[in-house]
């Protein structure tokens, strides 16, 4: 990870927000980060603690246990 990266390494996302549980980034957002001007990188960097504090505050989504089929 490079000094300004917020990348903390967990990389799994929030199926309803679609940011990264670690650092709070979209997946097109990580894509960029390297190509951003660096106010998009800063004024984004400002929005990720929200977007991580918002994502804990979410309740679990629920899973419908797989069924598995029956071969006759």
């Amino acid at each position: 990870m490079k000094k300004d990266d917020p990348c903390t390494g967990v990389c799994q996302w929030d199926g309803r927000t679609g940011w990264c549980f670690g650092c709070g980034r979209t997946v097109p957002e990580i894509k960029a980060w390297l190509k951003m001007t660096p106010y998009r990188r800063t004024t984004l960097l400002r929005e990720l603690p929200r977007r991580v504090e918002q994502i804990a505050k979410l309740p679990p989504l629920e899973t419908k246990p797989t069924e598995r089929k029956r071969r006759a």
